[in-house]
């Protein structure tokens, strides 16, 4: 599965119901390029509970300067449409299963 591919006119919609990760990243960065597949594997891990997104800093520079994204990889979780959780620089998977399930309410193993 791929993450839905966000732009500065979707972005609001896109995030306003249950939870949503946007991964905001460029094709020319490495640490990017490294955790796209992670990102993709969490898209179908998580179908039904957890929205993934993408956003393109190059792209889409007023949503990127709207969250301050200053590096990427950046990965904000929202629910409901708000800012509830953040994640910088290139994680492993288990870093990014922990912090969604934390806010789905799963407990750890």
């Amino acid at each position: 599965m791929k993450p839905v591919e966000l732009t500065d006119n979707s972005f609001t919609n896109e995030i306003a119901d249950g939870l949503t990760l946007v991964d905001f990243w460029a094709p020319w960065c490495g640490p990017c390029r490294i955790i796209a597949p992670v990102v993709e594997e969490l898209t179908g891990q998580y179908e039904g509970r957890v929205k993934v997104a993408k956003v393109n800093v190059d792209d889409n520079p007023a949503t990127a300067g709207q969250f301050r994204v200053m590096s990427i990889p950046t990965l904000l979780l929202f629910k409901d449409g708000q800012l509830v959780d953040t994640l910088v620089g290139a994680q492993p998977k288990r870093a990014f299963e922990a912090l969604l399930d934390k806010h789905l309410g799963v407990a750890a193993s």
